[in-house]
C-alpha cells in the first residue's frame, strides 16, 4: 500500500481555516494571514524538521526574536507546536486536523488559539527525515504593533484618584498625567478620590485609541471625567 503524502501548502491553508472556524464557534474574529507570520513559521517548521527538535527554543532562539527578524513589529504574539508520525502517511486534511485538534484540547494550546486580540496568523508545515512518516506544524499568532491602544488619563483635581484598567490597580497624583499603551482595550474604572479617607468614585470607561480622560472635581459624584481628543504634535 503506497504511503500518503500530504500537500504542505493545503494543510497549512487547512490549518488556517480550521483555526477560524473554532474562533467563530467562540464569538471571536477570524484571523488573517500575514506573509511575515507565515515566513517565521515555516523557517521554525524547517528548523524543527532538519534537527529533530521539538521545542519552543530549538536553534537558542525565542518566538519574539523570530518574528521579529521577519520585520513583523508585534504588539502580542504566541506559538503553537504540533507533531503527527504515521506509517500510512498522511492526507492533507486529516494532517491539519491532527494539528488543530491536538491543540484544542491542550488548555496552553487552546488558550493561544483564542486569544481574542491576536489578529493575524502563519502556519508552517515540514517532513520530519524519520522511518516513519512524520510531520511538525508551527502555528504563529500576531497582533501588529500597529493595532496598540494608547490613551491618556489627566488628572486636574486636588486628589489622588485610584483606578484599574487592564486588570491592575493605578493611581494618578493631583494635576498629573498618565498615558497608557496597551496591547488590549477594556475598561478604566474609577472607583476613589483622595485617601483620608478616599471618597468614593464610580465612573467607567472603554479605553479607546487617541482619548484624553480629564478628571474634573464633582462634589455629587466624587469626579467627573471629561472625554476629549488626544492632539500629538508630529
Amino acid at each position: 500500500m503506497p504511503v500518503l503524502t500530504p500537500d504542505i501548502p493545503q494543510v497549512e491553508s487547512a490549518v488556517v481555516e480550521m483555526t477560524n472556524t473554532f474562533r467563530r464557534e467562540n464569538q471571536l474574529s477570524a484571523v488573517t494571514i500575514n506573509p511575515k507570520l507565515s515566513a517565521a513559521a515555516r523557517a521554525y517548521a524547517a528548523l524543527l524538521a532538519k534537527t529533530k527538535q521539538f521545542s519552543h527554543t530549538a536553534g537558542g532562539t525565542d518566538a519574539g526574536k523570530r518574528i521579529e527578524a521577519t520585520g513583523y513589529s508585534y504588539c502580542a504574539y504566541s506559538e503553537n507546536l504540533a507533531m503527527a508520525a504515521d506509517s500510512r502517511g498522511f492526507e492533507s486534511r486529516p494532517l491539519a486536523s491532527s494539528a488543530v485538534t491536538g491543540w484544542i484540547n491542550s488548555p496552553g494550546h487552546r488558550a493561544n488559539m483564542l486569544e481574542a486580540h491576536v489578529s493575524e496568523i502563519g502556519i508552517g508545515v515540514a517532513k520530519v527525515p524519520d522511518k516513519l512518516p512524520k510531520y511538525v506544524t508551527v502555528q504563529v499568532f500576531g497582533q501588529p504593533a500597529s493595532s496598540a491602544v494608547e490613551f491618556q488619563i489627566s488628572n486636574t483635581l486636588k486628589d489622588t484618584v485610584h483606578y484599574s484598567f487592564g486588570g491592575k490597580s493605578h493611581s494618578v497624583e493631583p494635576h498629573f498625567a498618565i498615558t497608557h499603551t496597551s496591547c488590549t482595550a477594556g475598561p478604566i474604572v474609577f472607583d476613589k478620590v483622595g485617601s483620608a479617607p478616599p471618597k468614593a468614585a464610580k465612573a467607567r470607561f472603554e479605553a479607546t485609541d487617541g482619548t484624553v480622560y480629564v478628571l474634573k472635581p464633582d462634589r455629587s459624584a466624587g469626579l467627573k471625567v471629561a472625554i476629549e481628543k488626544r492632539r500629538k504634535i508630529e
